[in-house]
């Protein structure tokens, strides 16, 4: 669970979110729309460092006791990984750092984005760019998961692959832009 207590974020000199409050369940995907420049981006951001306010994770409070959303899998704005190496060593290496994923685990990341390939990273399209980006952020069964704009570049496969990513115990947010909300796709979503 994470919850957000009069969290502001600043740009600048321009306040981007005032005195938000609420609080994002285990277990459940949350949508969050709006126009460019409304404060989406902001927000996930404000979920790792806010300039004001207090994030509750799990009961523990960000940057006194704990210093990172723990078990995290996050994906803002534009991400590269490895141009020279293929998908699933991208994965490999980074699995390499925790040390908790395994190779089954990665493959089964790359096959819930319906990403197979063994091209390497600097041969892929926009789209099976994304969908690696949003494997590394499900491939070590992460708790939260932060999505800003994870459709981006995507097929309509691609998109219906994306908003199925739910785990239990975990919070999925995903960041949409407001063309999308015409859409029906997610059981258990929260608009703003």
């Amino acid at each position: 669970m994470i919850t957000l207590k009069n969290v502001s974020k600043t740009l600048g000199k321009h306040l981007v979110l005032d005195n938000i409050n609420y609080t994002f369940e285990n277990g459940m995907v949350y949508g969050l729309c709006g126009h460019n420049g409304s404060g989406k981006t902001m927000l996930l951001r404000a979920i790792i460092v806010p300039d004001d306010g207090e994030i509750i994770i799990d009961g523990e409070k960000l940057h006194r006791d704990i210093s990172f959303p723990p078990n995290a899998g996050i994906v803002i704005e534009s991400m590269e990984l490895l141009p020279k190496y293929n998908a699933f060593d991208n994965l490999r290496l980074l699995a390499d750092i925790k040390k908790i994923a395994s190779d089954e685990d990665i493959r089964n990341s790359l096959e819930r984005v319906g990403l197979n390939s063994d091209l390497k990273v600097k041969k892929f399209s926009l789209g099976m760019k994304q969908r690696l980006n949003v494997a590394q952020a499900i491939f070590e069964k992460q708790n939260i998961i932060l999505l800003d704009e994870p459709t981006n570049a995507l097929d309509n496969d691609g998109v219906q692959l994306i908003y199925s990513i739910k785990r239990k115990n975990s919070v999925v947010l995903q960041l949409l832009l407001p063309r999308l909300t015409k859409r029906t796709w997610m059981n258990s979503a929260t608009q703003f």
